[in-house]
């Protein structure tokens, strides 16, 4: 089991960039494959990316593709997303979430997840 607390939100203006961060405790990070939700006010939580145990695979939802790039780095413990041309359409509280099982290149639905970060807000003016 690994327990995540996201960081790295704020207000930034439409077409800036933010970094957002996850750190995991436990030493079984490297196992899991690690994954972006988020959440606007009033809207269902929707997938944003996901990358494999090993950081080999990765996949988007078409919404930030080319836009927001999934890493991680296994010895620090953290999966990044890094979020360029924000739009005011991405404001949105992100989750990081993780799960053991991989899948095909598909979005994962919410409701497969059972380990959820606090989530950090991003907030994009116009």
């Amino acid at each position: 089991q690994v327990q995540l607390v996201e960081s790295g939100g704020g207000l930034v203006q439409a077409g800036d960039s933010l970094r957002l961060s996850c750190a995991a405790s436990g030493r079984t990070f490297s196992s899991y494959n690690m994954g972006w939700f988020r959440q606007a006010p009033g809207k269902e939580r929707e997938f944003v990316a996901w990358i494999s145990w090993s950081g080999g695979s990765t996949y988007y939802a078409d919404s930030v593709k080319g836009r927001f790039t999934i890493s991680r780095d296994n010895v620090k413990n953290t999966v990044y997303l890094q979020m360029n041309s924000l739009k005011p359409e991405d404001t949105a509280i992100y989750y990081c979430a993780a799960r053991p099982q991989l899948t095909a290149p598909r979005p994962w639905g919410p409701e497969e997840i059972k380990t959820w970060g606090q989530g950090t807000q991003v907030t994009v003016s116009s």
